[in-house]
């Protein structure tokens, strides 16, 4: 499971990010939990992305 504020990364995207919370989602017929993620955007530092994805999609990251 994640916390909120842990930085994560997604595994098909490379997207950085920190959790900001979780949710559900119905997918094919079965309920999936889903993690709000805020990602991170070096390139424009005024533009906020939040992304809802289904939970195994992330993993923890570290910059050690």
């Amino acid at each position: 499971m994640f916390t909120i504020d842990e930085p994560v990364i997604n595994q098909k995207t490379g997207q950085l990010g920190k959790v900001i919370g979780y949710g559900h989602q119905i997918i094919n017929n079965v309920y999936t939990v889903t993690l709000k993620v805020l990602v991170a955007e070096p390139a424009n530092a005024n533009k906020v992305l939040v992304v809802e994805d289904a939970i195994h999609a992330w993993d923890h990251w570290s910059i050690a």
